[in-house]
């Protein structure tokens, strides 16, 4: 999802669709952000996990059955048949359609992939979207903004299957606390995506197009360029306009997928088969429940469970709601029995907590990882005043805390343990920290400290927040002159691989995508930065095989 008439921030648009070039024969090759998700096991292959999408995916997938029984599908009863007849963009046969349906259907593996990811949610989506009256076109939107990963997020602070940045979230009903984000939550999203979608619509006067190219890079910036046009007597049409590379690409994506699931078999291509039924169901809960607690109850993985539920940061759901979660539609009568058998009080585990001289309750919640509110509501707290000796009931989770793998802060926990090149150090924020003066302490960049951390640039540090920071080898001994530095040495692990130049690279964009020096990626291949890359030049690398999240 895009930037809601937020021109000053790092990003112009939430999700970073990345262009694939309109004159690079080698576009089936394009990769973005390969350093994310390079694997241990096999470099070159990890090189085309995501290379279609300039998003980050945290976590793997999981498969788990959706129905009680496997059923061979009729083409009526696929989900992708439902779409095909209700497809009405015109897909015009020009370059920049052309450039990206070539790409899909050199990649099946992919659209596999995508469609696997999406088979829990695709038919709720289109349901929504027929009952809000909108195109069923918009039903593939997610392929193009985040590979339909409910978990995906970007460096420009969007997250979620639709890719909302905060703001426009909260904008469009999305909540977002430390429990809950309602941008990775697959009903509020889907409610909030099409409601963005409509009022573009109704603010371009009708045009689907306009629209889409505003979802992605904002409706100011559409806007702007229709009136430059209008000005000069041009179209302002889509194709007329003179929108960033990136938007020029992002519509033309979604009409080469309309166009591949209206004539697979023009392409060779077999879709993989989702089913034209109810999968997934809703289920009032009623009130907080401990996740690891209610997978049990749906005789399902934590995992799971956590990948059918992304909006829950933590080990429960938000006590303030929703009070829901998404189940497999043929597991919800066997939850809904044993939920209803389950005390209040064995909804949560409980510690009672003897309140020690210096406490307070930001302290203690942290040191349970709950919040400070809850803590309140369940002692009936008015204030932040608490007496050491008294004791408090404390919400905890029922299992140890990396059981849930996919909570916010075992993500996080992923992603800074995994090794980089160089030294490794930990900081711990104090006050008066920002990303800007921490990058230059160690002399890195804070867009960086933001990638090995997991978060955006332009999100707020916390007060004692634990950052993974790597430097290079020759300036670690000079970042171990502070007291609240813990620093500890970490080897990543390496290996060669071959690079092939993209149309647009250079020797710093390939530098900072592999997270290495230019010299060494002048003496590694005999070459000189002041010489230009040919899109098909193969340079050889040496990067950090574990470098993902």
């Amino acid at each position: 999802m895009k930037y809601f008439l937020f021109p000053a921030l790092i990003f112009l648009t939430g999700c970073q669709s990345s262009l694939l070039s309109q004159d690079n024969n080698d576009k089936e090759n394009h990769i973005n952000q390969t350093k994310y998700i390079a694997s241990t096991t096999d470099i070159n292959q990890a090189l085309l996990v995501d290379e279609n999408i300039d998003v980050i995916h945290p976590v793997d997938d999981v498969a788990f059955s959706l129905s009680s029984k496997d059923v061979s599908l009729r083409s009526s009863d696929d989900v992708w048949q439902r779409i095909r007849e209700q497809l009405t963009f015109d897909v015009p046969e020009t370059n920049r359609v052309i450039v990206q349906r070539n790409w899909y259907i050199k990649h099946p593996s992919y659209l596999t992939r995508v469609a696997k990811r999406a088979e829990p949610f695709l038919y709720y989506i289109v349901e929504e979207l027929e009952k809000n009256n909108v195109p069923i076109e918009l039903a593939l939107l997610p392929i193009v903004e985040s590979a339909f990963d409910p978990f995906a997020y970007s460096h420009g602070r969007a997250s979620g299957m639709w890719q909302f940045v905060p703001g426009t979230g909260t904008r469009f009903g999305m909540k977002q606390n430390w429990w809950y984000d309602g941008r990775r939550d697959v009903i509020a999203s889907t409610e909030g995506a099409i409601k963005y979608m409509k009022y573009l619509h109704k603010f371009f006067d009708g045009d689907w197009l306009l629209a889409l190219a505003a979802y992605n890079s904002g409706e100011g910036r559409v806007r702007r360029a229709v009136n430059k046009n209008k000005s000069k007597g041009k179209n302002t049409d889509f194709w007329s306009l003179d929108l960033p590379k990136e938007t020029q690409a992002y519509v033309p994506k979604l009409l080469a997928l309309a166009d591949i699931i209206k004539r697979p078999e023009q392409f060779n291509l077999n879709l993989y088969e989702i089913a034209n039924e109810e999968v997934i169901s809703q289920v009032d809960i009623k009130s907080q429940l401990d996740l690891a607690k209610a997978a049990s109850l749906a005789d399902l993985s934590l995992t799971e469970l956590q990948r059918l539920n992304p909006g829950f940061n933590r080990w429960s759901t938000d006590p303030d709601g929703p009070h829901r979660l998404l189940l497999p539609k043929h597991k919800v009568d066997n939850f809904e029995q044993k939920l209803s058998k389950l005390s209040k009080d064995d909804r949560l585990a409980w510690q009672r907590y003897k309140i020690k001289n210096g406490d307070n309750l930001g302290h203690i919640a942290n040191k349970f990882h709950t919040s400070i509110d809850l803590i309140r509501q369940v002692n009936g707290i008015n204030g932040n005043q608490i007496r050491a000796g008294n004791h408090l009931l404390i919400p905890v989770a029922a299992k140890s805390l990396d059981s849930y793998i996919l909570s916010q802060d075992q993500r996080i926990a992923k992603k800074q343990s995994k090794p980089q090149q160089g030294i490794k150090v930990t900081h711990r924020v104090v006050s008066g920290d920002n990303l800007w003066d921490i990058g230059q302490h160690y002399k890195v960049s804070g867009k960086n400290i933001a990638k090995w951390n997991g978060f955006a640039p332009r999100d707020t540090l916390k007060l004692g927040q634990t950052l993974v920071i790597w430097q290079k080898p020759s300036s670690s001994n000079k970042r171990v002159e502070t007291a609240r530095i813990n620093a500890s040495v970490e080897q990543a692990i390496m290996r060669n691989i071959t690079y092939k130049v993209r149309s647009g690279d250079s020797f710093a964009r390939i530098a900072d995508k592999f997270n290495v020096r230019i010299s060494d990626i002048e003496r590694w291949n005999s070459l000189s930065r002041n010489k230009y890359l040919q899109p098909g030049q193969k340079l050889k690398l040496s990067v950090d095989v574990t470098n993902n999240i």
